[in-house]
């Protein structure tokens, strides 16, 4: 069941985003910013470093992994490159939190919304590609009723 109260549609969540983001002029400080956020991320299970939760298509090993809580998506990632990871973990806070359905069908791109793209190398955009491909790909899975239970 979605909690109505805590839910802020992707298109508000990106607008806030973008605020906060707004503050920091240098591309390079936005990067630092992201890497630093995801350093204070709680440890993720080296039990799920697994080839199923792997982002493909990703230089860096980097894995994503989401489950359905509260009829809202919840996704963490780990990477072995630090900006990697930073870049990740925005992306996986940004889709956090809404609806399976919402996270399949949008086409938002935060880390293109806060001019982080056209830094990095097209190797690593490639893999973002792949990375936010797979969230929807998660989420996709967690919309459906047969699966709903069963972590991405």
């Amino acid at each position: 069941m979605l909690n109505a109260a805590f839910f802020v549609p992707l298109p508000d969540k990106l607008q806030r985003l973008i605020d906060e983001f707004a503050l920091i002029d240098d591309p390079q400080e936005r990067m630092a910013l992201a890497v630093d956020r995801a350093r204070r991320l709680p440890p993720f299970p080296e039990g799920e470093r697994t080839e199923s939760h792997r982002v493909r298509g990703c230089i860096s090993q980097a894995w994503i992994v989401g489950e359905l809580h509260d009829g809202c998506c919840r996704f963490r990632c780990d990477a072995d490159s630090p900006l990697v990871k930073g870049l990740l973990a925005l992306l996986c806070q940004f889709f956090s939190d809404a609806p399976p359905a919402e996270v399949a069908a949008s086409v938002a791109d935060p880390l293109d919304a806060l001019g982080l793209i056209r830094h990095l190398s097209p190797t690593r955009q490639n893999g973002l590609a792949h990375a936010r491909a797979r969230i929807r790909e998660i989420a996709t899975q967690l919309s459906r009723p047969d699966s709903a239970a069963q972590p991405g």
